[in-house]
């Protein structure tokens, strides 16, 4: 069951950076904000390209210990994304406004939660 949880999460959170792309996230970004846009998405989007590759790659080819290691990383990472996301809700380059980015944002912590559930007592 964690597996199908946490598979869930990942799809969530791919939908998610496309929404991330479509709201030009990187304008939230002190690094990327004063950029061309078309500079910043290009820089955005490859940023997450060796993310992807390790994540995909451990959940294809590694280990227990990795996959292990990779479902706490990514648990963790959506804790503190939600919590950002809604640390940054009155930002003027803040995008993510309607319910269905907030419903995928805040609904990726929740998951998070339930997946750690499930790989502690289960």
């Amino acid at each position: 069951m964690e597996i199908f949880v946490f598979v869930f999460i990942v799809s969530l959170l791919l939908i998610h950076e496309m929404d991330a792309i479509r709201l030009k996230e990187w304008k939230m970004f002190v690094v990327l904000k004063n950029k061309h846009d078309e500079t910043a998405y290009r820089i955005f989007s490859l940023a997450h390209l060796p993310l992807y590759v390790v994540a995909f790659f451990i959940l294809a080819s590694g280990g227990e210990l990795a996959k292990t290691i990779l479902y706490y990383a990514v648990d963790a990472f959506l804790l503190i994304h939600a919590i950002i996301h809604y640390g940054f809700r009155k930002n003027p380059n803040n995008g993510f406004n309607s319910i269905f980015s907030k419903a995928i944002i805040y609904s990726l912590g929740l998951l998070a939660l339930i997946h750690l559930w499930l790989i502690h007592f289960t």
